[in-house]
């Protein structure tokens, strides 16, 4: 490989990485006015931000309705949701 073509390479690579971490990370206050963490309610891979193992932040959960991954809903929501059999919790679960 050329050095022009190594280094197109590598810049290509850094760009990628920044634009991840830039779009996986936590949401901004301001959209989370009005809103409350609801865990075990999101679907794979469509969870806001992390909670704990298994989970880096937002888009990555594992699992559907994974326990310790969350979605932002409207305040005062959360507990009253019901989302195929799986309620909602303002606190991480196990699973």
């Amino acid at each position: 490989m050329t050095r022009s073509a190594l280094t197109l390479a590598l810049a290509g690579s850094l760009a990628t990485a920044i634009a991840s971490v830039a779009f996986a990370g936590p949401l901004p206050a301001e959209k989370m006015a009005g809103n409350e963490k609801c865990y075990g309610i999101s679907l794979k891979g469509q969870n806001d931000c992390a909670a704990g193992a298994g989970t880096t932040c937002a888009g990555t959960s594992t699992a559907d309705y994974q326990g310790n991954a969350w979605k932002a809903v409207p305040a005062g929501t959360c507990t009253t949701m019901n989302v195929d059999g799986h309620m909602g919790t303002l606190e991480p679960m196990q699973g």
